[in-house]
């Protein structure tokens, strides 16, 4: 029973979570500054944020194991189907769970939101919650899967920059401020990084599987280029942010998480094996996780 828990546990891929609340974590600090924040709309958001990354990791297993994507070819760590620890009937099972956790929650948030009293926007996020659930499995699974055509680093982007930030300002705030479109834009820039370092490292055997992932159509080398653009973008980005909503000199502690980001760029440089990008996701993701707090805190300080 301990076996099987830390199997399903490994499978939710843990280490992706604190990626994915990032801009939560960046749009409830401008709404504390803004004197809109409010603690059970934050932890909603978190709990929202976390069922549909898990929800998507779920269905990214599944989608990829049932359509033999993930063989071995893939240089990344072994998933559940893959390995057949866990049988894709049971990950669809799982998945039909974490959907009905993922709307739930994301239910809750918007009531919790919005009551009765802003239908307009009720009815938005309702839609959003909807398209958010049907857009994490469909990256991977069913013959349309956009994550197989080179579109996931455009969901990518608009889910973990501009809705995760905008929208999550916006649960607070009722309205949008444009205070928030460059932390969207620098998060979603990282966020899309972590991705694309992701299809660098399993470019080969992608492009084997017939998953045809924008570092699949750009080839390795333009790969590499379009990740010096999305990092060097992000980090362009912060520092507008920092100079032009400028209100104090700790507004600028962001630029600690510069320093790992400029090793990580000279690594990538570097690296000639794919293999060898696999430990940069979890130090990009982490570092996208530590600036957000940064840019966050350093602006209600």
């Amino acid at each position: 029973m301990i076996k099987r828990t830390a199997l399903w546990i490994s499978t939710m891929r843990l280490k992706t979570l604190p990626l994915s609340v990032s801009g939560i974590i960046i749009a409830s600090c401008l709404a504390e500054f803004n004197g809109v924040f409010t603690w059970p709309i934050f932890i909603l958001a978190i709990l929202t944020t976390l069922s549909f990354q898990i929800l998507s990791n779920l269905a990214n297993d599944y989608g990829d194991g049932v359509k033999g994507t993930d063989n071995d070819d893939r240089l990344g760590p072994e998933r559940a189907i893959q390995s057949g620890k866990i049988t894709p009937n049971e990950m669809f099972q799982a998945i039909k769970i974490n959907i009905l956790i993922s709307i739930g929650l994301a239910f809750s948030l918007v009531f919790n939101a919005f009551g009765v009293n802003y239908f307009l926007l009720t009815l938005i996020f309702f839609l959003l919650g909807i398209f958010s659930v049907v857009s994490a499995i469909r990256y991977t699974v069913g013959d349309g899967a956009y994550g197989y055509k080179g579109l996931g680093d455009v969901f990518v982007f608009v889910f973990f920059g501009l809705i995760s930030v905008v929208g999550c300002y916006v649960l607070f705030a009722k309205t949008i401020d444009h205070v928030v479109f460059l932390p969207a834009c620098a998060i979603g820039l990282l966020s899309t990084a972590v991705l694309n370092l992701n299809n660098m490292r399993d470019i080969v055997s992608d492009e084997k599987s017939n998953k045809i992932t924008l570092a699949v159509k750009m080839g390795a080398k333009n790969a590499k280029r379009y990740h010096y653009f999305l990092i060097g973008g992000a980090i362009f980005i912060s520092l507008l942010f920092g100079i032009l909503y400028y209100t104090s000199p700790y507004n600028f502690i962001f630029v600690l998480a510069y320093i790992p980001l400029v090793i990580h760029l000279i690594k990538v440089n570097k690296t000639t094996n794919p293999k060898d990008l696999n430990p940069e996701l979890k130090k990009v993701a982490l570092t996208t996780f530590f600036m957000a707090i940064l840019m966050g805190v350093g602006y209600i300080l």
